[in-house]
């Protein structure tokens, strides 16, 4: 192992100890029973050391200039994390994570599975202990959060505690259930208690006012936006390009949503089409059943079709579930969770059929598409697989290439036709159009001071997102800073460099070997990508 490949798995180590929840990291030894430490010390530590690890990555000799450039960007965002200070201020986004996302990541059918979710079961107090610690020296430093979400937290907190009989943590099944029920009763849920009483005592009362949520009103908060902003979309573009952006996509997007919705509906204008797929009876789902087989067939569509269009393609397939009982009232309308490191659980597809008849239908297939076949899961599954690569390339994330990448296939799958009629691919339509929409207000909120509302009025005029989904979307943009950018920065970046590499290569430009190149060097930064690309057209003349 070369210096470069020891740094990379070094860097790889700190990632696993920011956020052993990480999807891409489930079966590393030891990882299913580790929670963050959430430490004041503990996080400016970690940092440290990350940076430590990129100054080391610079210096080091080394022909791989990618794994170089890898290994610094991911060290750097550790850093730019920790420097964010989320923790502080973004409470109901942790507190759900503490549930909903511990829950999704518990693996089944061995000894030391049962123990590691008990320590994690074990660990829960000290987390948000901590967390607690963190959100009190928010309040002394001015980063407090929005009052609203910290209510939120807490009314979630005690629907949580409610139901004792029912809580999540009991639906996992494990052999030794009077010991999971010792824990649930005598540690967990005390833990829980405490700190809803802390956030409703101490935080929620030093909240801020619904019009201003982002983090320019925060101490720092511009330099803050403008560190998180680089870190997801792994370029150097300003507020003001991607607010602008956005905008222009909205306007193109008109267009198209009134040429298949004239055709589909026999109307004229974008609010009416917009107005059809919210209100139409017929873009629901008559069933639970109906939307899991569609999920699958949708998928099978895609497999076949697979092969004309990628040369590497994925050792294992996509399984299609409904999302768990457990999880489901407080889980996405589906996504795509990969399979452990380990092979003790595979990759699937979640559609979640809580409520199935209020749900869209329209969505399903972009959706799919983008989680699934052939977004996430060859993107997970193809990357996990390439031991050629140091570790850090195969199991790390970075947001704009891996969102960048599902919102890429979610277009790609109109150019393979898979499609199955005009109402689907408005559906399509209509999850650019909240892409597109999310660089428009999330710089919004934290650069130009938007309000809630404000935020939301723009989601109803310029989306077709149900009333629920454009209160809880932007809620996510408010407690996510930057996040939601990386959607439409990485799928405009994938079409750039692949319309750049077919003029320069013409008659050599081959779309599977495009395809296997992105997703063959593993979870790259843009920039690096951009330059993968380039060598690979250069080479082809």
């Amino acid at each position: 192992m070369s210096e470069l490949e020891r740094i990379a798995e070094k860097v790889l180590d700190l990632i696993v100890e920011e956020d052993p929840l990480g999807e891409m990291i489930q079966g590393f030894p030891g990882v299913d029973a580790m929670l963050s430490d959430l430490d004041e010390a503990a996080e400016a530590d970690l940092k440290d050391r990350a940076l430590k690890l990129a100054a080391a990555a610079r210096a080091a000799d080394a022909a791989d200039w990618v794994t170089r450039e890898v290994t610094i960007t991911q060290a750097e965002a550790i850093a730019a994390r920790a420097d964010s200070k989320l923790v502080e201020h973004a409470v109901a986004d942790l507190e759900v994570s503490a549930i909903s996302r511990l829950l999704v990541r518990v693996p089944l059918g061995r000894p030391r599975d049962q123990r590691d979710y008990f320590t994690r079961l074990a660990a829960i107090p000290e987390y948000l202990r901590k967390a607690a610690v963190r959100h009190r020296a928010g309040v002394a430093a001015g980063r407090v959060p929005v009052r609203a979400r910290a209510e939120f937290a807490v009314s979630h907190l005690e629907h949580y505690l409610a139901d004792p009989a029912n809580d999540p943590f009991r639906h996992v099944p494990v052999a030794d259930t009077a010991e999971r029920d010792r824990l649930i009763d005598d540690v967990v849920r005390p833990a829980f208690a405490a700190y809803r009483e802390v956030l409703k005592d101490e935080i929620a009362p030093h909240g801020r006012p619904q019009d201003k949520p982002g983090l320019c009103w925060l101490p720092d908060g511009d330099a803050v936006y403008a560190s998180l902003a680089r870190m997801h979309t792994t370029t150097d573009r300003t507020a003001e390009d991607l607010h602008q952006t956005g905008l222009d996509l909205i306007e193109q997007l008109a267009e198209e949503y009134v040429a298949i919705g004239s055709k589909v509906f026999g109307v004229k204008t974008v609010e009416e089409v917009h107005q059809r797929l919210r209100t139409d009876p017929a873009m629901r789902w008559t069933s639970a059943e109906e939307m899991v087989a569609h999920a699958k067939a949708t998928m099978e569509r895609a497999e076949a079709a697979a092969p004309d269009w990628f040369g590497l393609l994925p050792s294992q397939r996509c399984l299609v579930e409904a999302t768990p009982e457990a999880d489901e009232q407080n889980a996405a309308v589906a996504y795509y969770y990969p399979p452990a490191v380990d092979g003790s659980r595979p990759g699937v597809y979640y559609a979640n059929t809580y409520r199935a008849t209020e749900r869209d239908r329209y969505v399903s297939e972009a959706t799919a598409f983008h989680e699934a076949v052939p977004g996430h899961h060859f993107q997970c599954v193809i990357a996990m697989g390439l031991t050629g690569l140091p570790k850090l390339r195969r199991h790390s994330y970075v947001n704009s290439y891996a969102e960048g990448w599902g919102l890429y296939c979610e277009r790609l799958a109109d150019e393979m036709g898979l499609y199955s009629d005009d109402i689907a691919r408005l559906g399509m339509l209509a999850m650019d159009s909240m892409r597109a929409a999310r660089l428009v207000v999330d710089t919004g909120l934290h650069s130009f001071g938007w309000s809630r509302e404000r935020t939301m009025a723009y989601l109803r005029a310029n989306t077709v997102m149900s009333e629920v989904d454009v209160k809880a979307e932007t809620d996510r943009y408010i407690e996510m800073p930057a996040q939601a950018l990386s959607y439409m920065v990485g799928r405009l970046e994938i079409l750039r460099l692949r319309a750049r590499a077919r003029q320069e290569m013409g008659p050599a430009f081959d779309i599977k070997g495009f395809h296997d190149l992105v997703l063959g060097s593993g979870s790259l930064p843009l920039t690096v990508l951009d330059q993968v690309v380039a060598d690979w057209a250069k080479a082809a003349k």
